[in-house]
């Protein structure tokens, strides 16, 4: 069941690929939560890609993130935790975190992302390989919560290459940084 705004943002017991405890909202930042699909899924990687290079500035304005992939720990370290993450990253082998926040699958939403967004893929299939092409059928999703811990937006993705926009999650630091000046 899909989750919406606002609401509180379900408590996740998660740690990351290092073994550190990772918090998520309700302590003073905001927090953009991805949930991702397989560890050798293109378009995640390619995203964790993306983050990485926003990661600077998106930090500076008061956001955290934390990417959550439906894979064994062994499995994020191969692919996305390959090279160092300025955020965390948690394995979540048993997609109970995916499950919490209602996650979805979907087999042709799996193959519309891969007709309709080619460039992505092979700039993915780069990082990845061909593991990229054994992928399961999660669809990605990302929560944008609060410093008290409340969901102000979920975007659930249309297909397995869709992602919040990066302008959302932008106005969404601009709003806090406002509601902090008043």
């Amino acid at each position: 069941m899909r989750l919406s705004a606002p609401s509180p943002a379900p408590v996740l017991d998660l740690v990351d690929i290092r073994g550190e405890p990772i918090a998520i909202g309700g302590h003073g930042r905001r927090t953009l939560l991805s949930f991702f699909r397989d560890a050798a899924c293109p378009f995640c990687n390619f995203r964790i890609y993306e983050l990485t290079s926003l990661y600077p500035t998106l930090s500076t304005r008061g956001l955290d993130i934390v990417a959550v992939f439906s894979a064994s720990q062994a499995e994020v370290l191969r692919f996305a935790g390959q090279r160092p993450r300025p955020f965390s990253i948690a394995a979540d082998p048993t997609s109970r975190a995916h499950e919490i926040y209602g996650i979805e699958r979907s087999f042709w939403r799996k193959w519309k992302a891969v007709l309709t967004r080619v460039p992505t893929l092979l700039r993915g299939m780069r990082l990845v390989g061909l593991a990229g092409l054994d992928t399961g059928n999660l669809m990605p999703a990302d929560f944008l919560i609060d410093e008290n811990g409340c969901i102000v937006e979920s975007w659930y993705g249309r297909d397995a290459g869709d992602r919040i926009p990066i302008a959302r999650v932008e106005r969404f630091l601009d709003r806090g940084q406002l509601r902090r000046a008043a």
